[in-house]
C-alpha cells in the first residue's frame, strides 16, 4: 500500500448520517472525491451488517467495522467475526429476561426483540431522538426506529454480535456488568449516569482493536489514519488514529478526546472537515 494513502474510519449514526438517516449529498461527493484520489473509507460503527443498507454501501465503501468492533469486512471479504456463542447469548437473555430489561439482539443476521421491547423501548428511544433533534421524537415508534427489526423470534442464537438493553437507571448496567465481568459492557444514548441504554458483546472487542486488525490486514500504519465520530463508543477509535474529528453535535466526552471538531452532519461537517485535512 501506497505510504501516502489515507484510511479513513467514519462512524455512521450522528457522523455519517442524522438521525433521519439521511445522508448528506455533500458527505457522499466527499467520499466519493477522496476515494478517487486512493484513499480508502470504511465505516466504523455500532451497527451489525444487517443495518448496513444499500444507500450506504452505495456511496462506495472499501469496506467495514460493525458490532463496534465484532465484524471487520475489506473489499467484500469477511476478515474478522467474533460474536458471542449460544450459551453465552443463553445466559444473557436469561439475565435481561429476569430483571425486567428490554432489550434486542443485534446479528448481522438481523436485529431480535426481547417480547416486550416494541412497549418498554419507547420512551428511551424517543428520548434518544429528542436528544439527536429529531423533530418528530414525541411521536416516534419502536418500529419507526427500527423498521427491520424482527419480533417473535427465536432468541437464543449463535450469531449475535452484541446485545443492547433499556436501563431503566445508571444501577442496571453496573449490576449487569459485574454480572457479566468476562463480556465486553458499555453503554450508549447519553454520557454517564444519563445512559439511556446498555450493552454486551465479545471481552476487549472494541473499535479501537478492530482498526488494529485492519490496518495488520492491510499492511498500514497507524501514521495513515483519520478518525470520525460523534459519541463515547468512538473514543477507542480516536485512540487508534493518528487525527480524530468529532461534529460539533457529539457528546462533550468525544469533543474532548478528538484532534479537531468540525460542523454537524446537517451542516456539511464532513466534507468541510474533509476540505481541512486536504482530503479532496
Amino acid at each position: 500500500m501506497k505510504s501516502m494513502t489515507k484510511i479513513l474510519f467514519i462512524d455512521v449514526d450522528g457522523t455519517l448520517t442524522n438521525y433521519e438517516n439521511q445522508i448528506p449529498l455533500s458527505a457522499k461527493t466527499a467520499i466519493k472525491m477522496t476515494r478517487a484520489r486512493g484513499n480508502r473509507v470504511y465505516i466504523c460503527t455500532g451497527r451489525s451488517r444487517a443495518e448496513v443498507y444499500s444507500e450506504i454501501w452505495d456511496i462506495g465503501l472499501d469496506g467495514m467495522i460493525g458490532g463496534n468492533g465484532s465484524y471487520i469486512e475489506d473489499e467484500g471479504k469477511v476478515i474478522f467475526h467474533n460474536h458471542l456463542t449460544q450459551s453465552e447469548c443463553r445466559s444473557v437473555v436469561d439475565y435481561l429476561t429476569q430483571e425486567g430489561l428490554d432489550f434486542y439482539l443485534e446479528s448481522n443476521n438481523g436485529l431480535f426483540a426481547s417480547p416486550n421491547f416494541e412497549n418498554g423501548a419507547l420512551r428511551a428511544i424517543q428520548e434518544y431522538s429528542k436528544k439527536k433533534g429529531k423533530s418528530n421524537a414525541g411521536t416516534l415508534s419502536v418500529r419507526d426506529a427500527f423498521p427491520d427489526m424482527i419480533f417473535g423470534a427465536n432468541l437464543y442464537r449463535d450469531d449475535v454480535n452484541k446485545i443492547s438493553y433499556v436501563l431503566q437507571s445508571y444501577s442496571d448496567f453496573e449490576k449487569t456488568a459485574k454480572k457479566f465481568p468476562q463480556m465486553q459492557c458499555g453503554t450508549w444514548g447519553g454520557e454517564g449516569g444519563k445512559a439511556l441504554f446498555g450493552d454486551i458483546g465479545v471481552k476487549d472487542i472494541t473499535k479501537e482493536s478492530a482498526i488494529n486488525c485492519l490496518l495488520s490486514h492491510l499492511g498500514a500504519k497507524k501514521e495513515q489514519t483519520i478518525a470520525f465520530g460523534d459519541a463515547a463508543v468512538d473514543i477507542p477509535m480516536f485512540k487508534a488514529c493518528a487525527i480524530s474529528v468529532a461534529v460539533a453535535s457529539g457528546s462533550q466526552e468525544a469533543r474532548a478526546a478528538a484532534t479537531l471538531t468540525t460542523e454537524s452532519v446537517d451542516e456539511d461537517g464532513l466534507y468541510n472537515a474533509f476540505s481541512r485535512l486536504g482530503l479532496l
